[in-house]
């Protein structure tokens, strides 16, 4: 598959939104994060569904092209951390959430590290790569925060801004790719 394709292309477009999205939500955490209030529940709750969203529109586009296993196993544990999230919510709070935010990280950071390494030809994957496995120490992290005593919220915020930075360089690297395709796209 070629940088050029209509997966790629579909790839960019959902790259750019979901940078977006993380950059956004991430100010709002920022902003709000530092008490558990019905804002900062809405957000935390609202980040892994966008993950499931955006994991949906990405493996429609991309069914026809790759495997899209691990696309379908990001969507099972996104909804399951979303799930997590609000009963942490109402029941342990900011210590519970990150636990879960922890844990979801983690097993994300994998599914994304995998998915991208399977999408390497494709260009544009490496920050996707290198996000996944950050990911997963990001993930730790907040699983150990959880135990603090003040633990808040805003640390997930840097984490998203993080996460929408490594999406709009992913973005722009397929657009550099697409461009170097059809000067290259004749060779043998």
């Amino acid at each position: 598959m070629t940088a050029t394709s209509p997966a790629a292309s579909s790839l960019r477009r959902l790259y750019f939104v979901r940078a977006a999205f993380a950059l956004v939500w991430a100010v709002l955490v920022g902003v709000t994060g530092s008490e558990l209030g019905p804002i900062v529940i809405t957000l935390v709750i609202l980040y892994p569904l966008f993950d499931v969203a955006a994991a949906i529109v990405d493996a429609r586009s991309s069914k026809q092209s790759q495997n899209v296993l691990g696309l379908y196993v990001n969507v099972a544990v996104s909804t399951l951390a979303a799930l997590g999230i609000a009963i942490a919510s109402g029941t342990t709070g900011i210590p519970g959430i990150l636990q879960v935010w922890g844990a979801w990280a983690i097993v994300s950071g994998i599914v994304q590290l995998v998915v991208g390494v399977g999408r390497r030809k494709m260009g544009g994957q490496w920050p996707m790569i290198l996000s996944g496995g950050l990911s997963v120490g990001a993930g730790t992290s907040f699983i150990l925060m959880a135990s603090q005593p003040n633990a808040a919220l805003t640390s997930v915020a840097g984490y998203a801004a993080l996460g929408g930075i490594f999406f709009l360089v992913s973005a722009i690297r397929l657009g550099s790719a697409a461009k170097k395709a059809p000067a290259t796209a004749g060779a043998v």
